[in-house]
Formats: structure tokens, sequence, C-alpha cells
């Protein structure tokens, strides 16, 4: 889960800015205005999931940026299946167990991975468990001991921003499930998990994309707390 703290949250704002007024931006200068040491800009940038400065610099600018070759989907699940990361799910339990209520919120097909977790959620756990269709409920639902979950494949179909500012006024932790590795949702979102390194076919309509890493993360969590 990438939670990013004021500082980390200052240098990506600083590094914006001072952009578009500075072609050739240097880690040095980035720090400088930031006013912090060099190494806590170089570890920002990993932390954000960028090899290096120099790569995340270029999205920054907005340059075009290599991305891995997209293949079928069996071998796209059998690559997610060996690149799993099971602090993920350790993580979202440990949110789980922090909150009263669960609120669930997803647009189109995400919201059909939504309305299955939350029957799974209910029958596993003692927590008040609500998948929600829009907005206007969200925003009734939510308070101070809610957990509010957006499940989304890229973050690009549209904007999250006014339903989690909201759920932030409200008190609610709030956190962005993402299945592609979509590092411009950063900017935005200060709690995301990322399920993937990796990209769907760029070509696809967002309803048309596989929701079947959500269900595997789904299943992944039913199981854990089935243990329990």
């Amino acid at each position: 889960m990438r939670t990013f703290t004021a500082l980390e949250q200052k240098i990506h704002t600083t590094a914006l800015e001072a952009s578009k007024s500075d072609e050739k931006l240097t880690v040095n200068k980035v720090a400088a205005l930031s006013g912090c040491s060099i190494s806590k800009v170089t570890k920002f940038t990993q932390k954000a999931g960028f090899q290096n400065f120099k790569q995340y610099m270029g999205f920054v600018y907005g340059r075009d940026m290599p991305q891995k070759p997209v293949s079928g989907e069996v071998e796209r699940l059998k690559l997610f299946l060996e690149n799993f990361d099971c602090a993920l799910a350790d993580e979202f339990i440990a949110l789980i167990r922090r909150h009263k209520k669960i609120v669930l919120f997803g647009y189109g097909p995400s919201l059909i991975c939504v309305q299955y977790f939350e029957y799974k959620l209910r029958i596993l756990t003692d927590n008040l468990v609500f998948a929600v269709p829009d907005e206007t409920m969200v925003a009734k639902l939510l308070d101070e001991t809610s957990l509010f979950v957006i499940f989304s494949t890229s973050g690009r179909f549209r904007s999250f921003k006014p339903i989690y500012d909201l759920a932030k006024e409200k008190g609610s932790e709030t956190l962005l499930i993402v299945e592609e590795y979509n590092t411009s949702l950063l900017a935005e979102y200060d709690k995301i998990m990322f399920l993937t390194q990796s990209f769907q076919n760029e070509n696809l309509r967002a309803y048309d994309k596989s929701r079947s890493v959500f269900f595997f993360f789904i299943e992944e969590i039913a199981s854990r707390l089935l243990r329990e």
C-alpha cells in the first residue's frame, strides 16, 4: 500500500510546481526547494514505484514512459500470482480490524466486485459492511467509524476525488484499490493499494477490462479471515 507522509506529498507537489518553469530539474534542486535531503527525495521516488529520480521526472514532465508488454489474460494472471505481495492482504485485514463500518464503492463492473466482497465480509467479520452504488448513499453512510474502500481497474474512468475528499472530511479512513499500476493517481490520493505492476490493453474501454485480479484479492482476504 502506498501511503505518503506530509513531507513526501510536499516533495511531489514541489516537483510538479517547479517543473512548470524549469525543464531540467535535478534531485539537488527538488531537495532544496522541498527543504529536505537528497536521500529523502530519492527514497520517495522509489517508494512511489519509480526505478530512479530520472524516471520519476519523466512522469512529472508528462513524457512517455516504457510499459511492460501486454500479454494474454491467462499469462497476465499468472504473472500477478507469481508477484503478488501478500503483505497487501495483511494490511487490508488490519484496516478492517480498526473500523466498525466498511463502505465499499466502485463504478460499473467494479460495483459487482464490491457487492461480492460485501457478501464475503458480512459472513466472515463482525463489521457493518455496505456495497454502495452511488455517491449519495456513500455520503449518508460515512462517519468517523468508517473505512471507505474504492475499487477501480485504472482510476481513469471517472475521478473519485470529490467523494474521496468528502470521506476525509467526515473522518473516514479512505483507501483506493487499483489493479493497474497507474502512478499518476499518486498526485491526488494519499492511500493507494496497487494490486499489480502492469497494465491491461489500453485499447479496452474501462467497463470491458478484466476484474479477475479483484476477485483473486477478495478470495485471498476471505481465505485469511476464514483461517482466523
